[in-house]
């Protein structure tokens, strides 16, 4: 098997790191390419041991599996090269945020299989939270080699294309609100006293317990927080002052907005390409 990686950022790595250490694939079957920062693609390709191809000309070469994860706004761009790498058999999995299965169909006027995911970082740990949709050109096969990849690198689910700009709000932006979460506490921490260094211990362990019992103790959220906020004790008064602020309204506000900047996104890279 042939696989392509188009793009050699965040993504890229955290998806090459995951699947290679879950033995999905050899890191001979690899190659990465980009459009730009040849200094990043070289770095993948001596961590990682994968193979290094050219964007600058078409190609002759193709892949049984390609994967996009360039920036969304460099895909029309590099669309022509992309076609040169396609085969009526290969499957394109998509982790372009905002852009549609139809119009990656449209822009590089494939008529085949399509994959649209919505990973996150943490794929990178193993601890992705992916989302993936389809379009009717997927054997089976294809199916279950998608399921597979994205499984080595975390939790996938199947869901329909109408969600994904949600999700890509939820768990593709996720990560990022909780690192925001940290380091609020961390500074609040800092400001009022503690030592940095402690303060990051004691901030990260009680992060990664909180998940995990969110995960392991099949309770909601709201159970577990109201199990440990007692009446008149220091988590209500601290919860008290989150609700005064508008918190819960602030992270409403915060989906929404990002939910609709990915539609917004996937808007004007059809309008852009229409140009």
């Amino acid at each position: 098997m042939k696989i392509l990686f188009i793009g050699a950022g965040s993504m890229a790595h955290a998806l090459l790191r995951g699947a290679i250490d879950a033995q999905v694939f050899k890191k001979e079957e690899v190659y990465v390419t980009n459009r730009s920062n040849q200094q990043r693609l070289t770095e993948l390709i001596e961590h990682y041991g994968v193979n290094g191809i050219s964007c600058r000309l078409p190609s002759d070469e193709e892949f049984e599996v390609i994967i996009l994860a360039m920036k969304p706004k460099d895909f029309h761009e590099a669309a022509p090269v992309i076609k040169s790498f396609l085969s009526p058999g290969t499957l394109i999995i998509s982790v372009l945020a905002g852009i549609s299965i139809d119009h990656v169909s449209e822009t590089l006027t494939f008529k085949g299989a399509i994959a649209r995911a919505m990973p996150n970082t943490s794929a990178a740990l193993g601890k992705s939270a992916t989302a993936v949709t389809y379009n009717e050109f997927l054997s089976e096969q294809h199916k279950e080699w998608t399921l597979k990849f994205f499984r080595s690198v975390g939790l996938s689910v199947e869901v329909a294309e109408e969600q994904m700009d949600l999700i890509t709000a939820v768990s593709g932006s996720g990560p990022a609100y909780i690192y925001y979460v940290a380091e609020l506490l961390e500074r609040a921490a800092v400001d009022l006293g503690m030592q940095k260094e402690l303060a990051k211990a004691l901030i990260i362990q009680t992060i990664s317990g909180a998940s995990k019992m969110l995960e392991d103790s099949g309770l909601e959220a709201g159970i577990l927080r109201r199990n440990v906020t007692s009446p008149g004790g220091t988590t209500e008064a601290g919860i008290n002052v989150l609700e005064e602020s508008g918190v819960s309204d602030a992270f409403s506000k915060c989906i929404d907005s990002a939910k609709a900047r990915s539609e917004e996104m996937g808007r004007e890279l059809t309008f852009n390409h229409l140009k």
